[in-house]
């Protein structure tokens, strides 16, 4: 095949890459197993007899997906081992319109992969049954079931209420000054009685094995922290949105890159996610 067939092939492929991704990252939950996905869909898509494929897009979604539920079978194992917590790679942007956010993922994980796949298609990117069908080798009926299955299981998971993105950034950065000062008064305000605390470092840096769970708990943890490191242990980078939640970027203790993300219910923070895992943490530096 000449360079020119090769160039158009590549051409062609270049606007689907962000779609891929986003597949990629939310079946794996990972940016480096996504990166990897989308960048073998590529390989097969210029190996493959291009005069066969009707549609590329279909194609390629259908490779990623493949690719992505073998992918899951191997990562399911591996998770049995993870040290503490376990948390999707974190997404930072300077704003969301996402419909994925963390506690939906972390939902999906308990899903079964070819309902996460399902679910996903087609509740969240759209693609009629026929072709969700055709990419799981399943029948149409079979992955309404899939997919039905799934939606029952991460209803909860939804938000209730969006949060008004400002009102978000507001206390986000309310309670990184907070939580970063001690000011226990200001904490109480702002978290739920039941908030739980959850921190992924896959045991590479120092974080509680167990998610914090209840307000009185969250406040001694963040005082416990503060009398220990001091109340300039903690810098803040930028305020953002962190997997669809309003939340920030800091410098820790020790030079080390950290995000939180705050799911907020009914005005107050309902839960806290931490990403310390620096292997997690990588494609943000």
């Amino acid at each position: 095949m000449g360079d020119a067939g090769l160039d158009g092939a590549a051409a062609a492929f270049a606007p689907l890459r962000p779609k891929l991704m986003r597949i990629a990252y939310r079946m794996l939950g990972s940016v480096s197993d996504g990166e990897d996905v989308v960048q073998e869909a590529f390989i097969r898509w210029m190996k493959a007899d291009r005069a066969e494929v009707r549609s590329p897009e279909a194609f390629l979604c259908r490779t990623v997906t493949r690719l992505c539920l073998d992918q899951l079978r191997v990562a399911r194992r591996v998770r049995e081992d993870y040290v503490g917590p376990w948390l999707p790679d974190p997404i930072v942007e300077e704003d969301s319109d996402e419909d994925v956010t963390l506690p939906l993922m972390l939902v999906m994980e308990r899903l079964s992969p070819l309902e996460r796949a399902a679910f996903l298609l087609h509740d969240v990117f759209g693609a009629p049954f026929d072709d969700v069908a055709a990419i799981l080798q399943r029948d149409a009926a079979a992955c309404r079931q899939l997919a039905a299955r799934a939606r029952t299981r991460v209803r909860d998971a939804r938000p209730r209420f969006a949060v008004e993105k400002k009102h978000g950034v507001e206390l986000a950065e309310a309670f990184f000054a907070a939580s970063r000062s001690g000011d226990v008064r200001a904490l109480g305000t702002m978290l739920s009685a039941d908030v739980s605390i959850h921190a992924d470092s896959g045991g590479k840096r120092p974080s509680a094995l167990v998610p914090i769970l209840g307000r009185d708990a969250a406040i001694d943890l963040f005082t416990q922290v503060i009398g220990r490191l001091g109340p300039d242990y903690s810098t803040l980078v930028r305020l953002a949105f962190v997997n669809g939640l309003p939340g920030f970027v800091t410098i820790e203790a020790g030079g080390h890159l950290q995000t939180t993300a705050l799911d907020i219910e009914d005005g107050r923070i309902a839960a806290i996610y931490v990403m310390r895992n620096p292997d997690k943490l990588r494609h943000l530096q």
